[in-house]
């Protein structure tokens, strides 16, 4: 298998639970992806990916740790980021995937209010719910100050 491919099969060693999907354990994983157990623990020590356990403790690594892992793999293999920058690149994925979540919510609502709106009739409303008000002026006239005439200059003798 390519180096930092994943099997497109279940390899050995993968297991089902009904309805999670699939699980890999770590002998799989690293085999699969050309890399040392080793390096996966560290990934795991330095919060950059997050296996579920096993109640023996074994490792089980889902398709999202999987995908999380060729994120991380790209990175570092392809693009040379250290492990510190693949954090700090992690973290703003996470960011920018809420503030997008954010958003669509955000527009869901939106469409849905000019629907509601629309089928109520907000023009109408509206017209009811303004109050005409004489027009006012913006600026008031500036009143004319006192004018103060200069005082003569006071010559020193000398």
């Amino acid at each position: 298998m390519p180096r930092g491919r994943r099997a497109t099969t279940g390899p050995p060693g993968a297991t089902a639970e009904p309805g999670a999907g699939r699980f890999y354990m770590i002998s799989v994983v690293s085999k699969a992806y050309g890399i040392h157990p080793q390096t996966l623990r560290l990934y795991e020590r330095e919060g950059l990916l997050k296996p579920s356990r096993t109640d023996g403790n074994t490792r089980l690594y889902s398709e999202e740790d999987l995908r999380q892992l060729e994120v991380i793999l790209n990175l570092t293999r392809e693009l040379g980021v250290n492990l510190a920058g693949v954090e700090i690149v992690l973290n703003m994925r996470r960011k920018m995937e809420q503030m997008q979540e954010e958003v669509s919510e955000f527009v869901a609502w939106v469409r849905q209010e000019l629907a509601r709106a629309a089928q109520e009739g907000w023009q109408e409303r509206l017209q009811e719910a303004l109050v005409r008000l004489p027009p006012t002026p913006l600026a008031r006239a500036a009143t004319p100050a006192a004018v103060v005439p200069p005082r003569p200059a006071t010559g020193s003798a000398g």
